[in-house]
């Protein structure tokens, strides 16, 4: 077994968004993580606020949740890594806003979604530059050139 990444669109968000799944297993592969899968969600703003509220506390939408999971697959012996969930409309918005496509957001949300499940994080400037470093690295090596705002940096 290598790396499997399973996506699924919520209804609506029904073009081919295929590209995830092969950065997905780009990430995987670029950190050098053991075999195994993970699942990419793109659904509505709705669905994210109630995630967001149910597993965080937080009573609002964001545009990324990562759900770490971590445990082996007896059969395949892969790990399954967990769920990154994104909201496609909050992308549409913040990809406007930063000025590149809504692919290249989907790819921002995805490698950054990603490194959660990897343990990667941000509470701290030094955890935030070393993700948003590696989060670069990636996106370029995949053609996404994405500048970061200077506050993200």
């Amino acid at each position: 077994m290598t790396y499997k990444t399973h996506l699924h669109c919520d209804a609506g968000y029904a073009k081919d968004f295929s590209g995830l799944a092969t950065l997905a297993v780009g990430v995987l592969s670029h950190e050098g993580v053991p075999p195994g899968e993970l699942t990419i969600v793109l659904t509505d703003e709705d669905t994210i606020h109630k995630l967001n509220k149910q597993y965080r506390g937080h009573n609002s939408s964001t545009d990324v949740l990562s759900f770490a999971d971590g445990s082996l697959d007896p059969d395949s012996k892969g790990v399954y890594y967990g769920d990154v969930i994104i909201a496609v409309p909050i992308a549409k918005t913040q990809a406007k806003i930063a000025g590149h496509t809504l692919e290249a957001e989907l790819a921002l949300l995805t490698v950054h979604g990603i490194l959660h499940l990897l343990g990667y994080d941000h509470t701290n400037p030094d955890e935030r530059d070393h993700m948003w470093a590696v989060k670069q690295t990636i996106l370029a090596k995949h053609g996404y050139q994405i500048t970061f705002p200077e506050e993200m940096v």
